[in-house]
């Protein structure tokens, strides 16, 4: 027996030193003391207003039997007030916060809760849905804020130990550690993902809180979920938000606008253009009139460079554009029937309603887009669309349709893609129903809804 312990000790010393070897931190104490005060608890109400009916009124039956009298069953529109949880960071002392845009977004009150239970009303400086950013101000008064040090989410590696701090489920200040586990996630929530990956566990209340490394340094904002998935919590790369945040301070994200529908290439296409990789962008379509169309793109053109900055890709393209302002001059090097050519373009200006990327063109209160072959595959579906914006004034929103859900059928109609989807909807008049399934992070359901446009 002794000697069975002996080398059950051994064995043991040998699993401690070799976790230690690699890189597996003792503890998460002092990262958790250095960050911990700078995490806020976002709480936000919303003022709905809902006609209310009896719940057998609501129906095609009655409709029809009471005619034109059935309006006088409906009583008076009522407020209800919808609550939500959030997390978020404060970034400098004298009250800047961060969070998720749909974390606050439609929100008529916002209080901000500090780590020792103090409470300020907040206001939103600005934010920007295609990122799911947000800035807020509060008034600290005296209260000496703690703010949390910015990292380099691009020094940040796969396997690295990071932390998440925030309110799951209305759980305050509740810390998570894991790894990051991949880079560069796309998850089809709008046009400039970016996701960095990460084993740590995240859940509904977290959303707009960071993800921090060893240092005490924020490398990420906590956004996004897969319900169905485990271990699997995304966040924005904190550089994107250190790029934004002037703009944030300024109140409104503006984007540089070059007009192209773009998609990536693969290694047939790039052989059929003469390409020995498939390294560029391919313009699919050039929208008349815009800044592509002025300054002489076409469709079939390959774009391999933006003032000497290589793309590798389409969505690198979106990426670097996207980082311009509007009325910027940009250089564009395309390949155009095997010769290399340069196009000086003075970029629009990007709205957030607009698709950039495999779908129609179009701005509204509900745009949609196309789904990649790989988001189908991950979907388990075989055909469908994003929802790419959904206004928050809108009937569809106040049903629950979301920015990043996926819609497969709209009024008993199975679609395919935008262009499919677009054809029911536009002919569906105003006030009428429009009826969708679609898949949320939660799974999927039912929404119905009057069109308001």
């Amino acid at each position: 027996m002794r000697r069975v312990s002996m080398i059950l000790m051994v064995i043991l010393l040998y699993a401690v030193n070799l976790f230690a070897y690699f890189g597996a931190p003792d503890s998460f104490v002092d990262v958790v003391k250095k960050t911990r005060d700078g995490v806020v608890n976002i709480s936000t109400t919303k003022i709905v207003k809902r006609k209310s009916l009896p719940y057998f009124f609501d129906d095609d039956f009655f409709r029809r039997f009471f005619g034109d009298n059935f309006k006088h069953f409906q009583n008076e529109p009522k407020e209800y007030k919808s609550k939500a949880l959030g997390s978020g960071f404060v970034i400098d002392k004298s009250g800047y916060i961060v969070t998720n845009n749909h974390v606050v977004d439609g929100a008529d009150e916002i209080i901000v809760k500090l780590a020792d239970k103090k409470e300020f009303k907040a206001k939103v400086v600005g934010k920007d849905p295609l990122t799911d950013l947000a800035l807020l101000k509060i008034d600290p008064k005296d209260e000496e804020l703690k703010p949390l040090p910015l990292g380099d989410s691009d020094k940040t590696e796969v396997g690295e130990w990071v932390v998440a701090i925030g309110n799951p489920f209305g759980l305050e200040w509740t810390v998570t550690a894991g790894i990051i586990s991949a880079k560069g996630r796309v998850l089809g929530e709008g046009p400039y993902d970016n996701f960095m990956q990460t084993d740590a566990s995240i859940n509904p209340g977290n959303s707009g809180g960071p993800l921090v490394n060893m240092k005490g340094e924020v490398v990420g904002i906590n956004t996004a979920i897969i319900p169905s998935g485990q271990g699997l919590g995304f966040a924005i790369p904190v550089n994107m938000l250190k790029e934004l945040l002037p703009k944030l301070k300024e109140g409104k994200v503006k984007r540089g606008w070059l007009g192209v529908t773009v998609q990536p290439l693969d290694d047939k296409l790039a052989k059929s253009f003469g390409l020995d990789k498939n390294e560029g962008a391919l313009i699919a379509d050039v929208i008349k009139g815009d800044p592509a169309d002025k300054a002489g793109l076409k469709a079939g053109d390959i774009v391999i460079a933006v003032d000497n900055e290589p793309v590798k890709d389409s969505r690198d393209l979106v990426m670097i554009i996207g980082k311009h302002n509007p009325g910027d001059k940009v250089t564009l090097a395309i390949i155009r029937d095997g010769k290399v050519l340069k196009k000086t373009v003075k970029l629009g200006e990007r709205k957030d309603g607009q698709v950039a990327q495999g779908g129609e063109l179009r701005e509204g209160k509900l745009v949609v887009d196309d789904l990649s072959q790989s988001e189908l595959k991950d979907y388990g579906i075989d055909g469908g669309v994003k929802v790419v914006n959904v206004d928050p004034s809108s009937n569809a929103y106040e049903a629950g349709l979301r920015k990043g859900d996926v819609i497969v059928w709209i009024n008993r109609h199975k679609i395919k893609n935008s262009s499919e989807f677009y054809e029911y909807y536009d002919k569906i008049k105003k006030d009428d129903i429009v009826a969708l399934k679609v898949i949320t992070r939660m799974g999927s359901k039912f929404i119905a809804f009057n069109k308001d446009e």
